[in-house]
């Protein structure tokens, strides 16, 4: 009888202390539980895409990645890996040297902003000695000229007026470029030679204004203007003392002209606004009337070409209607926009251009040229128009009455 008595009782502390023992683990599993959350609860949440972390110690790693695809693990735990992983990178130094500066010109954001050269020039230089003696002077005016040879007694004339703070430059619609060699000026000019293109053609090719940058004032003529009475010095003091961005020289009577605006005034040295028929301006400060000059003769300062380079559109190459848009480069137009009246010349009206075009259906070669500049006129009016108005519309403005003529 006494032997079962003592398995009884062993069972029973044997029983007793277990229990003991699984409440204690259920108690202290609890607790840690609670106190787990109430420290964690304490401290704000730490994410490894909002620490700054040096790219020396942290080398080409997606940290997001990395927090996105083990988010259950804790940010410590996480750094912990790292650092392990790291060590075994041995004492190899990484350094982040590439180069990204998004307010470098478009295309260049990967070089140092100390090497970027955004500007060039149509100065000729030498292939020899130092660049920094390449020039003797730098030229400070831009002309340019639109020539067949047929003119070029006429050009020859204009290019005996320059000084040396011209640059000359040749746009060759006829591609004959060697007979020009007979003027001694010609081998210090520059030729370029395209088959029957227009001078704005050229110009939106040729003269970007980051090209033409280095130059004050940029002429852009046509063949047929006689210079007798024109000096381009005196032109430019009176273009500075007028305070005008746009501007060309006073058309004598003689001249053929279309528009009063450009006719050239024997009482005064600059006008900047006339009187047109009846019913041609519908405002005193707009073209035809102010803020006007035609495109046989423009003279734009660095500034003002910046801005009608842009303007012009690179499949309209005559440029009709461009005289009446001039005015939306400059501010107020009606004031940086004039006509030189002492310095004048004659607009021969040679149609040397018309005769590269091609006869069609019945009509002259020069009729299918003209034909295609009113139509230019239009196309140009009517782009101008929408573009405004979109941009209007998108600002949530009422756009106003269209201006472009």
């Amino acid at each position: 009888m006494g032997t079962p008595m003592r398995r009884s009782s062993n069972t029973n502390i044997w029983y007793t202390r277990r229990t003991n023992e699984t409440m204690r683990l259920i108690i202290t599993t609890f607790v840690g539980i609670i106190f787990g959350f109430f420290l964690g609860v304490s401290f704000p949440s730490l994410s490894l895409t909002k620490v700054n972390l040096s790219s020396n110690i942290f080398p080409s790693v997606d940290l997001t990645y990395i927090e996105d695809k083990y988010s259950g693990l804790s940010t410590q735990a996480l750094l912990n890996v790292w650092s392990a992983l790291k060590g075994r990178r041995g004492s190899h130094k990484f350094n982040n040297t590439k180069i990204w500066i998004p307010t470098n010109p478009r295309g260049a954001e990967r070089l140092p902003p100390g090497v970027i050269a955004a500007e060039s020039d149509l100065y000729s230089r030498r292939l020899w000695g130092l660049p920094g003696e390449d020039l003797i002077i730098k030229p400070r005016y831009l002309i340019t000229f639109t020539v067949g040879i047929e003119q070029k007694n006429n050009i020859d004339a204009a290019v005996k007026k320059l000084t040396e703070n011209f640059t000359i430059l040749l746009f060759h619609y006829d591609g004959r470029t060697s007979e020009w060699d007979e003027f001694e000026w010609s081998k210090r000019a520059i030729h370029v030679s395209v088959l029957k293109q227009t001078k704005w053609w050229y110009a939106k090719r040729f003269l970007h204004p980051d090209i033409v940058a280095p130059y004050d004032y940029i002429f852009i003529w046509d063949e047929d203007l006689g210079v007798e009475n024109f000096d381009p010095e005196e032109y430019i003091k009176l273009v500075k003392k007028h305070g005008l961005d746009i501007s060309q020289p006073g058309l004598s009577p003689d001249s053929g002209m279309t528009w009063q605006m450009t006719r050239r005034r024997d009482d005064t040295e600059v006008h900047k606004d006339t009187e047109e028929r009846p019913g041609w301006c519908s405002d005193p400060h707009l073209p035809p009337c102010a803020a006007f000059v035609e495109i046989m003769a423009p003279v734009f300062s660095r500034d003002a070409w910046r801005c009608v380079w842009h303007m012009i559109q690179n499949d309209l190459v005559h440029g009709w209607g461009l005289d009446f848009a001039l005015r939306k480069c400059v501010e107020p137009a009606h004031e940086k926009i004039g006509v030189v009246d002492a310095q004048w010349i004659v607009h021969q009206t040679v149609p040397s251009l018309g005769n590269q075009g091609r006869a069609e259906n019945g009509k002259a070669a020069w009729e299918g040229v003209r034909e295609r500049c009113r139509n230019e006129w239009t196309m140009f009016q009517d782009r101008l128009t929408a573009a405004e108005k979109a941009y209007f519309e998108a600002m949530g403005i009422d756009p106003p009455n269209s201006t472009a003529r």
